[in-house]
């Protein structure tokens, strides 16, 4: 049978209990001391497991060196900062660390962006809103796509055309020019702008977007 949780062990002592048990037979039914069996009474839920210290390692005596050297490369020029690999090697050449390269990278990557954080260069998350008015945006992408028809590789012409305020799509048929008639007969009337994300190589370009009325 096989071993149930805290939380199951807990329900069932709750249960047995609320049907009449009493606390020795509590006991001796689920192999427990009385202190279980008051705790799982007392609360249906068992307390969070205590977190334990983290525990020392080699590297803990030269932790102050590498946040110094981390803090001195916040006013040095980008070329001349630190790579783990470097700081690795002070370590062993200058303090005698027996330690390894793992143990000062995974210190170094939680340890560095705190260091930025207290000196307040940490990064910015910027988010942009993207508003659009209703009928007065529409993207376009187009290009060349290989897909298998019947069989065999066949070379066709992609259209796609999407509303930026409702995410209505048009799927028309027919080459990309034809589909933007098409697309723009679809929708019940003709955007104010078009963003046109294709590229003049052939390929879908999503990160440049040039607007025409």
């Amino acid at each position: 049978m096989p071993q149930m949780s805290k939380v199951e062990l807990y329900a069932a002592i709750w249960r047995d209990h609320r049907d009449g048990m009493s606390m020795r037979e509590l006991e001796r039914k689920h192999g427990v001391t009385w202190r279980t069996v008051r705790k799982a009474l007392d609360s249906s839920w068992p307390e969070p497991r205590k977190k334990l210290p983290p525990r020392a390692t080699m590297l803990n005596p030269y932790k102050p060196v590498i946040d110094e050297i981390l803090r001195a490369d916040l006013d040095a020029p980008p070329k001349q900062r630190h790579t783990v690999t470097r700081i690795f090697h002070r370590l062993v050449e200058e303090h005698g660390a027996d330690v390894s390269y793992g143990v000062v990278r995974y210190y170094v990557a939680g340890r560095k962006p705190e260091i930025l954080a207290e000196a307040g260069k940490a990064p910015l998350e910027v988010f942009g809103p993207q508003a659009h008015l209703p009928g007065h945006e529409a993207e376009v992408d187009f290009g060349d796509v290989t897909v298998r028809l019947a069989g065999e590789l066949v070379t066709c012409y992609l259209f796609s055309f999407r509303l930026s305020y409702s995410g209505k799509a048009a799927d028309p048929s027919g080459t990309a020019a034809a589909g933007g008639h098409r697309a723009e007969g679809g929708a019940a009337g003709r955007p104010a702008r078009h963003g046109l994300t294709h590229h003049p190589g052939g390929q879908l370009c999503l990160s440049a977007r040039h607007w025409f009325g």
